[in-house]
């Protein structure tokens, strides 16, 4: 962990969730102004899709400037209920007034493309905007009990891939097997890395965020964003590291 790297705790789901909303809406309006355009990895679970259910789209950020990318995604079919991307539509990109090209969906399995077929082809819209590591500016992660991230698991030989952005996960430990997922490189190579959890059932991976030494061991304790890092959670995520401190 750097120095950068911050953890906010607020009571409880629903305050975790409203305060990210607001920390998220200033953050990319502050990016718009500095810059043509706003690159957003969105992340899965309970807490990444509560969090687009919470937006309000009359809040007037310029979407037409800002661009949707996936930390990972289950190579199942389109509109199965597991895709990230299903949920994130359904949650808040039906809502918005943004360009269907400004939203980069990693390729289904029903797409005509095999697993490393898509993962080439992400790898190559990817490469449309930059050519060697993306340059994304938000990166929001959840966390698996694991201390897994996207879906790089503990002990799996994702989490050391260091040469390209995107792999083929074909063993996840996490049903379904077969995924598509953002390297380490790739999602550190972000300005704001943001890390979300809710729940005591993740107390352990966030404890190991702050003091494990292995990513293998645990992956989220390899999360660095260029220029801050910061682990927000509800005060059951937290709890181990709370009573530590105290």
């Amino acid at each position: 962990m750097s120095e950068e790297t911050t953890l906010e705790a607020y009571a409880d789901k629903q305050e975790l969730i409203d305060n990210i909303d607001e920390i998220f809406e200033e953050t990319v309006k502050d990016l718009l102004l500095q810059q043509e355009n706003v690159h957003i990895v969105l992340t899965g679970g309970t807490v990444g899709i509560a969090l687009l259910e919470n937006i309000d789209p009359s809040h007037k950020l310029d979407w037409k400037r800002i661009h949707l990318w996936w930390g990972d995604e289950r190579f199942v079919p389109a509109g199965h209920p597991d895709r990230n991307e299903g949920q994130a539509t359904a949650a808040l990109i039906h809502r918005l007034p943004i360009p269907a090209e400004n939203v980069h969906r990693m390729p289904a399995s029903d797409s005509g493309l095999t697993l490393d077929e898509a993962v080439d082809a992400y790898d190559d819209e990817l490469a449309r905007f930059w050519p060697e590591l993306p340059e994304f500016d938000i990166t929001l992660l959840g966390v698996g009990p694991d201390a897994h991230i996207a879906s790089l698991f503990p002990g799996l030989e994702g989490i050391e891939v260091d040469d390209r952005a995107v792999i083929a996960v074909r063993n996840s430990p996490k049903p379904p097997a077969e995924r598509i997922s953002l390297t380490l490189p790739a999602l550190n190579n972000s300005k704001n890395v943001w890390v979300v959890a809710s729940g005591a059932d993740k107390a352990d991976a966030i404890y190991a965020a702050f003091t494990s030494e292995s990513a293998s061991e645990a992956p989220v304790s390899a999360v660095e964003g260029i220029e801050e890092t910061v682990f927000f959670t509800d005060e059951a995520a937290a709890a181990r590291l709370i009573e530590e401190t105290n």
